[in-house]
Protein backbone atom coordinates (compact mmCIF):
# COMPACT_ATOMS: atom_id res chain seq x y z
CA UNK A 1 0.00 0.00 0.00
CA UNK A 2 0.81 3.76 -0.54
CA UNK A 3 1.76 5.78 2.52
CA UNK A 4 3.30 9.13 2.99
CA UNK A 5 6.20 9.57 5.71
CA UNK A 6 9.26 11.39 6.71
CA UNK A 7 12.37 10.41 8.60
CA UNK A 8 14.21 13.60 9.21
CA UNK A 9 12.22 16.82 10.94
CA UNK A 10 13.19 19.02 8.02
CA UNK A 11 11.33 22.47 6.86
CA UNK A 12 8.40 21.76 4.99
CA UNK A 13 9.69 23.38 1.69
CA UNK A 14 12.63 20.97 1.50
CA UNK A 15 12.60 18.08 -1.01
CA UNK A 16 12.50 15.71 1.33
CA UNK A 17 10.34 16.46 4.50
CA UNK A 18 7.59 14.33 3.38
CA UNK A 19 7.94 11.54 0.69
CA UNK A 20 5.91 8.42 -0.60
CA UNK A 21 6.49 4.84 0.87
CA UNK A 22 4.85 1.51 -0.12
CA UNK A 23 4.32 -0.56 2.63
CA UNK A 24 2.69 -4.24 3.28
CA UNK A 25 -1.06 -3.61 3.46
CA UNK A 26 -1.16 -4.84 7.53
CA UNK A 27 -3.48 -7.21 9.22
CA UNK A 28 -6.26 -6.59 12.01
CA UNK A 29 -5.90 -8.39 15.22
CA UNK A 30 -6.96 -8.24 18.87
CA UNK A 31 -8.68 -4.80 19.21
CA UNK A 32 -7.74 -3.31 16.05
CA UNK A 33 -9.67 -2.66 12.94
CA UNK A 34 -7.98 -2.43 9.36
CA UNK A 35 -9.65 0.52 7.74
CA UNK A 36 -9.32 1.87 4.16
CA UNK A 37 -8.82 5.69 4.39
CA UNK A 38 -10.85 8.07 2.16
CA UNK A 39 -10.16 11.50 4.11
CA UNK A 40 -8.02 12.82 6.17
CA UNK A 41 -7.08 16.23 7.80
CA UNK A 42 -4.40 18.23 8.65
CA UNK A 43 -3.65 19.23 12.31
CA UNK A 44 -0.70 21.53 14.14
CA UNK A 45 0.30 17.94 15.73
CA UNK A 46 1.06 17.04 12.46
CA UNK A 47 3.73 20.00 11.77
CA UNK A 48 4.80 19.84 15.34
CA UNK A 49 5.63 15.94 15.06
CA UNK A 50 6.89 16.79 11.88
CA UNK A 51 9.76 19.09 13.36
CA UNK A 52 10.35 17.71 16.89
CA UNK A 53 9.88 14.04 16.57
CA UNK A 54 13.12 12.17 14.48
CA UNK A 55 12.29 8.28 13.67
CA UNK A 56 14.72 5.70 14.75
CA UNK A 57 17.51 5.48 12.09
CA UNK A 58 16.01 3.73 8.70
CA UNK A 59 12.62 4.08 10.11
CA UNK A 60 9.85 6.39 8.42
CA UNK A 61 7.20 7.73 10.28
CA UNK A 62 3.67 7.87 8.57
CA UNK A 63 1.84 10.78 10.38
CA UNK A 64 -1.68 11.94 10.06
CA UNK A 65 -4.06 11.45 13.35
CA UNK A 66 -7.55 12.13 11.87
CA UNK A 67 -9.16 9.95 9.18
CA UNK A 68 -12.44 8.81 7.41
CA UNK A 69 -12.96 5.56 6.28
CA UNK A 70 -14.37 2.34 5.47
CA UNK A 71 -13.78 -1.00 7.97
CA UNK A 72 -12.66 -3.64 5.73
CA UNK A 73 -11.21 -6.53 8.65
CA UNK A 74 -11.89 -6.50 12.27
CA UNK A 75 -9.64 -8.22 14.89
CA UNK A 76 -10.76 -11.37 16.77
CA UNK A 77 -11.57 -9.58 19.60
CA UNK A 78 -13.46 -6.59 18.12
CA UNK A 79 -16.91 -6.03 19.54
CA UNK A 80 -18.10 -2.70 18.39
CA UNK A 81 -18.11 -2.90 14.40
CA UNK A 82 -18.35 -4.31 11.53
CA UNK A 83 -16.79 -5.32 7.93
CA UNK A 84 -17.84 -2.06 5.72
CA UNK A 85 -18.76 0.23 8.56
CA UNK A 86 -18.08 3.78 7.99
CA UNK A 87 -15.94 5.46 10.66
CA UNK A 88 -14.03 8.25 11.96
CA UNK A 89 -11.00 8.35 14.44
CA UNK A 90 -8.22 10.46 15.41
CA UNK A 91 -5.58 7.56 16.33
CA UNK A 92 -2.49 7.08 18.31
CA UNK A 93 0.54 8.63 18.00
CA UNK A 94 2.58 5.82 19.23
CA UNK A 95 1.41 4.21 15.71
CA UNK A 96 1.39 4.64 11.51
CA UNK A 97 -1.02 7.33 10.78
CA UNK A 98 -4.02 8.15 8.72
CA UNK A 99 -1.35 9.44 5.88
CA UNK A 100 -1.57 5.88 3.99
CA UNK A 101 -4.33 3.90 2.24
CA UNK A 102 -5.04 1.48 4.83
CA UNK A 103 -4.62 2.25 9.08
CA UNK A 104 -4.52 -0.36 11.60
CA UNK A 105 -6.89 1.48 14.87
CA UNK A 106 -7.94 0.31 18.03
CA UNK A 107 -11.81 0.14 17.93
CA UNK A 108 -12.22 1.99 21.38
CA UNK A 109 -10.63 5.22 19.63
CA UNK A 110 -12.89 5.20 16.86
CA UNK A 111 -16.37 6.01 16.13
CA UNK A 112 -19.16 5.61 13.09
CA UNK A 113 -19.06 8.04 10.78
CA UNK A 114 -21.76 10.84 10.69
CA UNK A 115 -24.36 9.85 7.86
CA UNK A 116 -25.14 13.50 7.03
CA UNK A 117 -22.00 14.15 5.39
CA UNK A 118 -19.18 13.76 3.08
CA UNK A 119 -15.91 11.83 3.79
CA UNK A 120 -14.12 15.02 3.61
CA UNK A 121 -16.75 17.12 5.69
CA UNK A 122 -16.05 14.26 8.29
CA UNK A 123 -12.04 13.90 8.42
CA UNK A 124 -12.38 17.42 9.45
CA UNK A 125 -14.29 16.15 12.76
CA UNK A 126 -12.65 13.79 15.24
CA UNK A 127 -9.30 14.91 16.61
CA UNK A 128 -10.09 17.90 17.39
CA UNK A 129 -13.76 16.76 18.62
CA UNK A 130 -12.40 14.83 21.14
CA UNK A 131 -9.97 17.42 21.79
CA UNK A 132 -12.22 20.49 22.72
CA UNK A 133 -15.06 18.18 24.92
CA UNK A 134 -12.31 16.37 26.84
CA UNK A 135 -11.23 19.91 27.62
CA UNK A 136 -14.73 21.30 28.06
CA UNK A 137 -16.09 18.63 30.15
CA UNK A 138 -13.60 16.01 31.53
CA UNK A 139 -11.17 19.20 32.32
CA UNK A 140 -13.54 22.66 32.71
CA UNK A 141 -16.45 21.03 33.62
CA UNK A 142 -18.44 24.05 32.05
CA UNK A 143 -22.20 21.66 32.29
CA UNK A 144 -21.42 22.07 36.00
CA UNK A 145 -22.97 24.70 37.43
CA UNK A 146 -23.44 25.20 41.28
CA UNK A 147 -27.03 25.90 42.78
CA UNK A 148 -25.57 29.10 44.00
CA UNK A 149 -24.85 30.93 41.31
CA UNK A 150 -26.20 33.97 39.98
CA UNK A 151 -25.25 34.09 36.77
CA UNK A 152 -24.75 31.19 33.22
CA UNK A 153 -21.03 30.24 33.18
CA UNK A 154 -18.73 32.09 30.68
CA UNK A 155 -16.67 30.29 29.06
CA UNK A 156 -13.45 32.35 27.26
CA UNK A 157 -11.93 30.42 24.09
CA UNK A 158 -8.84 31.63 22.44
CA UNK A 159 -7.84 31.30 18.92
CA UNK A 160 -11.83 30.48 18.32
CA UNK A 161 -11.45 30.40 14.61
CA UNK A 162 -9.03 27.19 14.39
CA UNK A 163 -9.67 23.91 14.17
CA UNK A 164 -10.41 23.22 18.18
CA UNK A 165 -11.97 26.27 18.79
CA UNK A 166 -14.66 25.76 15.41
CA UNK A 167 -15.76 22.66 16.83
CA UNK A 168 -15.82 23.90 20.90
CA UNK A 169 -18.27 26.61 19.97
CA UNK A 170 -20.05 24.41 18.40
CA UNK A 171 -20.61 21.93 21.44
CA UNK A 172 -20.78 24.15 24.24
CA UNK A 173 -23.95 25.84 22.27
CA UNK A 174 -25.32 22.08 21.21
CA UNK A 175 -24.75 20.72 25.20
CA UNK A 176 -25.02 23.03 27.58
CA UNK A 177 -26.59 26.54 25.36
CA UNK A 178 -27.05 28.47 28.25
CA UNK A 179 -23.05 29.23 28.47
CA UNK A 180 -22.08 32.78 27.31
CA UNK A 181 -18.98 31.92 24.83
CA UNK A 182 -16.47 34.39 24.30
CA UNK A 183 -14.28 33.47 21.34
CA UNK A 184 -11.09 35.69 20.18
CA UNK A 185 -10.44 36.24 16.93
CA UNK A 186 -7.61 38.86 15.13
CA UNK A 187 -9.03 39.02 11.60
CA UNK A 188 -11.73 39.73 9.87
CA UNK A 189 -12.23 36.11 8.76
CA UNK A 190 -11.68 34.97 11.75
CA UNK A 191 -14.23 36.95 13.40
CA UNK A 192 -16.97 36.12 10.94
CA UNK A 193 -15.75 32.29 11.29
CA UNK A 194 -16.52 32.36 14.90
CA UNK A 195 -19.51 34.18 14.83
CA UNK A 196 -20.97 31.10 12.20
CA UNK A 197 -20.04 28.63 14.81
CA UNK A 198 -22.13 30.08 17.55
CA UNK A 199 -19.88 32.68 19.30
CA UNK A 200 -22.30 35.14 21.73
CA UNK A 201 -19.31 37.84 21.34
CA UNK A 202 -15.84 37.96 19.77
CA UNK A 203 -13.13 39.58 20.74
CA UNK A 204 -9.74 40.76 19.17
CA UNK A 205 -7.22 38.77 21.50
CA UNK A 206 -4.30 41.56 19.91
CA UNK A 207 -5.68 44.31 21.60
CA UNK A 208 -5.46 42.31 25.33
CA UNK A 209 -7.68 39.87 26.72
CA UNK A 210 -8.44 42.16 29.78
CA UNK A 211 -9.40 45.14 27.50
CA UNK A 212 -11.45 43.68 24.57
CA UNK A 213 -13.83 41.97 27.57
CA UNK A 214 -14.14 45.42 29.08
CA UNK A 215 -15.02 46.94 26.26
CA UNK A 216 -17.37 44.06 25.51
CA UNK A 217 -19.17 45.29 29.30
CA UNK A 218 -17.49 41.92 30.58
CA UNK A 219 -16.40 41.19 34.00
CA UNK A 220 -15.08 38.47 34.00
CA UNK A 221 -15.72 34.25 33.16
CA UNK A 222 -15.06 31.37 34.81
CA UNK A 223 -13.45 29.16 32.38
CA UNK A 224 -10.63 29.94 29.58
CA UNK A 225 -9.75 27.42 27.01
CA UNK A 226 -6.37 28.46 25.88
CA UNK A 227 -5.82 27.03 22.51
CA UNK A 228 -2.93 28.67 21.70
CA UNK A 229 0.01 31.38 22.66
CA UNK A 230 -1.03 30.72 26.50
CA UNK A 231 2.05 32.75 27.89
CA UNK A 232 1.24 36.02 25.40
CA UNK A 233 -2.24 36.39 27.56
CA UNK A 234 -1.49 34.52 31.08
CA UNK A 235 -1.52 37.44 32.86
CA UNK A 236 -4.54 38.69 31.68
CA UNK A 237 -6.22 35.29 32.51
CA UNK A 238 -5.32 35.33 36.19
CA UNK A 239 -7.02 39.24 35.85
CA UNK A 240 -10.46 37.81 34.21
CA UNK A 241 -11.16 34.57 35.54
CA UNK A 242 -13.27 34.32 38.66
CA UNK A 243 -12.21 33.09 42.19
CA UNK A 244 -12.36 29.48 42.38
CA UNK A 245 -12.55 29.16 38.67
CA UNK A 246 -10.77 26.86 35.47
CA UNK A 247 -8.47 27.19 33.17
CA UNK A 248 -7.05 24.59 31.01
CA UNK A 249 -4.70 25.07 27.69
CA UNK A 250 -3.44 22.34 25.28
CA UNK A 251 -0.35 24.01 23.67
CA UNK A 252 3.16 24.36 24.40
CA UNK A 253 4.09 27.85 26.24
CA UNK A 254 6.92 29.42 24.83
CA UNK A 255 8.23 30.80 28.47
CA UNK A 256 7.30 29.83 31.64
CA UNK A 257 3.93 30.49 33.25
CA UNK A 258 3.52 32.47 36.29
CA UNK A 259 1.02 29.85 37.91
CA UNK A 260 1.26 31.79 41.57
CA UNK A 261 -0.52 34.50 39.94
CA UNK A 262 -3.98 32.26 40.15
CA UNK A 263 -3.63 30.93 43.76
CA UNK A 264 -5.58 34.19 45.42
CA UNK A 265 -8.12 32.88 43.78
CA UNK A 266 -7.99 29.30 44.12
CA UNK A 267 -7.81 28.68 40.18
CA UNK A 268 -7.01 25.83 38.70
CA UNK A 269 -5.25 24.89 36.02
CA UNK A 270 -5.43 21.89 33.45
CA UNK A 271 -3.88 20.59 30.81
CA UNK A 272 -5.41 18.47 27.81
CA UNK A 273 -3.74 16.54 25.31
CA UNK A 274 -6.35 13.96 23.01
CA UNK A 275 -4.01 11.51 23.29
CA UNK A 276 -3.29 10.42 26.61
CA UNK A 277 -5.54 7.92 26.64
CA UNK A 278 -4.24 6.36 24.07
CA UNK A 279 -0.36 6.67 24.95
CA UNK A 280 -1.04 4.90 28.12
CA UNK A 281 -3.83 2.40 27.21
CA UNK A 282 -6.11 4.21 30.03
CA UNK A 283 -8.56 1.91 31.22
CA UNK A 284 -11.41 4.55 29.79
CA UNK A 285 -9.62 4.08 26.57
CA UNK A 286 -13.31 3.54 25.43
CA UNK A 287 -14.42 7.28 26.55
CA UNK A 288 -12.97 8.12 22.82
CA UNK A 289 -15.46 6.02 21.14
CA UNK A 290 -18.14 7.22 23.32
CA UNK A 291 -17.59 10.81 22.52
CA UNK A 292 -17.31 10.33 18.91
CA UNK A 293 -20.32 8.65 18.82
CA UNK A 294 -22.26 11.39 20.63
CA UNK A 295 -20.59 14.07 18.40
CA UNK A 296 -21.99 11.85 15.10
CA UNK A 297 -25.31 12.17 16.75
CA UNK A 298 -25.02 15.69 16.94
CA UNK A 299 -24.25 16.24 13.55
CA UNK A 300 -27.15 13.83 12.54
CA UNK A 301 -29.62 15.67 14.58
CA UNK A 302 -28.19 19.52 12.61
CA UNK A 303 -26.49 20.87 15.94
CA UNK A 304 -23.05 20.66 14.73
CA UNK A 305 -21.42 21.07 11.47
CA UNK A 306 -18.69 20.45 9.70
CA UNK A 307 -15.52 22.35 10.17
CA UNK A 308 -13.85 21.92 6.77
CA UNK A 309 -12.86 25.28 5.14
CA UNK A 310 -10.67 24.11 2.51
CA UNK A 311 -9.90 20.59 0.52
CA UNK A 312 -6.51 20.56 -1.14
CA UNK A 313 -7.68 17.67 -2.61
CA UNK A 314 -5.65 14.25 -3.37
CA UNK A 315 -3.86 12.56 -0.46
CA UNK A 316 0.15 12.85 -1.92
CA UNK A 317 3.17 14.85 -1.18
CA UNK A 318 2.41 18.19 -2.74
CA UNK A 319 -0.97 18.51 -1.14
CA UNK A 320 0.18 17.47 2.28
CA UNK A 321 3.17 19.76 2.19
CA UNK A 322 0.94 22.39 1.17
CA UNK A 323 -1.27 21.69 4.19
CA UNK A 324 1.68 21.74 6.40
CA UNK A 325 2.58 24.95 5.31
CA UNK A 326 -0.73 26.61 6.17
CA UNK A 327 -1.02 25.27 9.43
CA UNK A 328 2.28 26.60 10.46
CA UNK A 329 1.69 29.92 8.95
CA UNK A 330 -0.83 30.32 11.58
CA UNK A 331 -3.41 31.30 9.46
CA UNK A 332 -5.68 28.66 8.79
CA UNK A 333 -8.88 28.66 9.65
CA UNK A 334 -11.30 25.56 10.23
CA UNK A 335 -9.91 22.60 8.95
CA UNK A 336 -7.72 21.26 6.06
CA UNK A 337 -8.97 18.28 4.61
CA UNK A 338 -7.49 15.93 1.86
CA UNK A 339 -9.30 13.29 0.15
CA UNK A 340 -8.37 9.75 -1.82
CA UNK A 341 -4.80 8.54 -2.99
Amino acid sequence: MQAIAFDLSLPIEHADSLFTIEQPQPIAKGKDLLVKVEAISVNPVDAKIRLRARPEKGDAKVLGYDAAGTVTQVGDDCELFNVGDKVYYAGDMNRQGSNAEYQLVDERLVGKAPSCLTNAEIAALPLTALTAYEMLFDRLQVDIQDSYQSQPNRLLITGGAGGVGSIMIQLVKAICPEVQVIASASREASRKWCEKMGADVVINHNNGIAKELENAGINSVTHIASITHTHLHFDDFAQVIQPQGKICLIDDPATPLNIQALKAKSVSLHWELMFTRSLFQTEDMIKQHLILKEVAELVDDGKVISTLSENFGKINVENLKKAHSLIESNQSIGKIVLEGF
